[in-house]
């Protein structure tokens, strides 16, 4: 059957129905289990295989790419965890891998391991699809769109062309726009990566990550990454990740529409500069992001005119918390530069929406940018 977002969203990964049994069983929480005999059942201890991850797998396998029994999904303890498990399952010494340099801070303690592991690693900024002028020879292409925090947009189909012809594999890191807004598999991708930490449970209670992949050799070799390094979730985490998937077609469809509003708002203030929404007509990237997103995703960026500026438009804000995380129920910002490592200015805020009202947020942020100018 085809099924619209919601629906799927509040049905994926649900196991057949059984007489008197919860329709989302609770979390398994064993390290061992009965192994009589030959060790051929799917569950035979801890750090391999769980049934609340089994559930969770299937779930997220369905929203990245419904309707396609082959595709398979693994489950990690932090995006982090997803991330290196493709990284290093993939890489040998001599590679060639291609990450975007206005990609996620993190990704620059990536790069010192994969270099002290005798792997080349090369950058380009994620706009403009510069990532293709350093693509020749590499074996793996990663591409973080939209990019964090700076929300640039490359086109997914034209670099995984290119990789392709060229013998790389692809990797897109999906997290600001999570299944809903966006489907790397069905744009070419090998790999769709995220971080679950962040809209795809959407509460800022737990540590998760995914990566998707069609490839069922691609995804054993990921399987055996999480088994090595232990980079496993709990069966709690898991089972809560099941249980917020629910209303994730709910949570950002809101957030996205008052994203929008928001930008909007801002885009009308003089003391706003470097204003960035894929979903604004306006925005640099809207071309190229329309043609391959469903749903513009829940952070907005812009620029302050300085340090002290920004911080005191985020002390003065009502309704939004001053914290590093993006894409839950709660409104978050941030003055992105405090932290180092990410190329912004001084007075740049990455700003996620929540599911607040969006009149109320509106006029809180209006409220707090006249305080603090």
């Amino acid at each position: 059957m085809t099924w619209g977002d919601g629906t799927r969203a509040v049905r994926a990964g649900l196991p057949e129905p059984k007489a008197y049994e919860p329709t989302l069983p609770g979390p398994v929480f064993a390290a061992h289990y009965h192994l009589p005999g030959e060790p051929t059942g799917p569950y035979t201890y801890g750090r391999d295989e769980n049934p609340t991850w089994t559930h969770l797998e299937r779930a997220i396998g369905e929203l990245e790419a419904p309707g396609e029994p082959g595709v398979e999904t693994v489950v990690f303890a932090s995006g982090m965890a997803a991330i290196s498990s493709v990284l290093f399952s993939q890489l040998r010494a001599g590679d060639v891998v291609v990450l975007p340099a206005d990609g996620y801070q993190a990704l620059a303690l990536v790069r010192a391991q994969l270099e002290a592991y005798g792997i080349e690693v090369r950058t380009a900024p994620t706009g403009g699809d510069a990532q293709l002028s350093v693509l020749e020879g590499a074996r793996l292409l990663w591409i973080e769109t939209p990019s964090n925090p700076g929300l640039d947009i490359c086109d997914i189909r034209r670099l995984v062309a290119a990789a392709h012809a060229g013998g790389a594999r692809v990797a897109v890191d999906n997290t600001l726009a999570t299944p809903l807004g966006q489907r790397p598999l069905e744009l070419g991708a090998d790999f769709s990566v995220a971080s679950g930490t962040k809209g795809l449970t959407g509460h800022g209670d737990i540590l998760l990550g995914h990566v998707t992949c069609r490839d069922a050799s691609l995804a054993a070799s990921v399987r055996r990454w999480r088994k090595i390094a232990g980079a496993i979730p709990g069966p709690m985490e898991a089972w809560l990740a099941h249980r917020s998937l629910a209303t994730l077609q709910l949570r950002v469809d809101r957030q996205c529409a008052t994203a929008l509003a928001l930008a909007e708002a801002l885009s009308a203030r003089e003391d706003v500069t470097g204003l960035r929404y894929p979903g604004l007509p306006g925005d640099p990237s809207h071309k190229v992001a329309a043609g391959q997103m469903r749903r513009f995703g829940s952070v907005v960026s812009f620029v302050l005119p300085d340090r002290e500026r920004a911080e005191s438009f985020l002390a003065g804000l009502r309704l939004v918390d001053d914290a590093t995380s993006f894409g839950g129920v709660r409104s978050t910002a941030e003055r992105r530069g405090r932290w180092g490592g990410d190329a912004v200015p001084e007075g740049f805020v990455r700003f996620s929406v929540g599911a607040e009202d969006a009149e109320d947020l509106v006029a809180d942020v209006l409220r707090a940018l006249d305080e603090a100018g």
